[in-house]
């Protein structure tokens, strides 16, 4: 693991797999699955893959994926179990159980309408600017795009947006600028998954300018932790996706001696 201090990271991961009931929450592109051009490719690194499905078979323990992706794309890259909940689209979209959730009101469906219009029409011009489809918004992608290119267009859809729309929430990430009629955030899908499961304990990883809602939301008895560079508010720092897949599979490994010593399940 690269941080700033494996130690005191490897102690906490040791006290959290300790906790009654521990709800692990994850990232996925940039955080299991390192990031490419083409999105439908992105898989999780295998060490992290087994992690998780070690982790699903252990009692007291529950596992959700919480990403920006919209929740079909988000469950076609996941190649996981039914077991593992799934939140897309920051929070707007979520599957527990095979149950999804989100309904727009007719208003909610004509804002997102324009907001379509607009970022297509923005995005028709360059071959190297894709816009992709959410329940509740869209999200323009500038990966492929040069720096000027990406300056420029962005400029041009939010000026749009602001002159055109009104109570349209923007979100910034890795060269991604989306557009939402529903504003919630990574901090409350992991305050619902938390609800929603019992969980006496939090670990979450991301990596993206969105994942800090999720840092936000966590607790003194949780544990966050970044993957990559940039301003964070998580209690600790690895340097990337191989990095995340080692703390997973420290986790696991802990949690499994845990629980094979006879748990607390209260």
């Amino acid at each position: 693991m690269t941080t700033s201090n494996d130690t005191a990271l490897s102690d906490a991961i040791g006290r959290l797999a300790t906790t009654p009931h521990l709800l692990v929450a994850l990232d996925f592109d940039g955080t299991l699955a390192p990031e490419v051009d083409a999105p439908l490719a992105a898989r999780a690194l295998p060490e992290a893959h087994a992690a998780i499905l070690r982790m699903l078979d252990l009692p007291n323990t529950s596992v959700a994926l919480v990403s920006g992706r919209a929740l079909d794309s988000l469950s076609a890259v996941a190649d996981l179990p039914p077991g593992v909940m799934l939140v897309g689209s920051h929070g707007v979209e979520v599957r527990i159980g095979g149950s999804d959730e989100v309904v727009l009101s007719p208003e909610e469906q004509a804002l997102r309408a324009r907001v379509s219009t607009i970022l297509y029409e923005c995005a028709a011009p360059y071959d190297d600017i894709s816009v992709e489809e959410k329940p509740a918004g869209l999200a323009l992608h500038t990966r492929l795009a040069d720096a000027a290119t990406t300056e420029a267009v962005q400029a041009e859809v939010r000026r749009r947006i602001a002159a055109e729309t009104t109570g349209v929430t923007e979100r910034v990430g890795k060269n991604v600028l989306e557009f939402a009629v529903r504003s919630v955030s990574k901090g409350d899908a992991v305050d619902h998954l938390r609800d929603v499961t019992g969980a006496t304990a939090v670990f979450y990883a991301g990596d993206d300018v969105t994942d800090e809602d999720a840092f936000v939301a966590l607790t003194a008895d949780d544990l966050g932790v970044k993957s990559g560079e940039g301003p964070t508010a998580a209690d600790h720092r690895v340097g990337g996706v191989k990095e995340i897949a080692s703390v997973l599979s420290l986790l696991a490994t802990l949690r499994e001696t845990h629980m094979s010593d006879g748990p607390d399940t209260n």
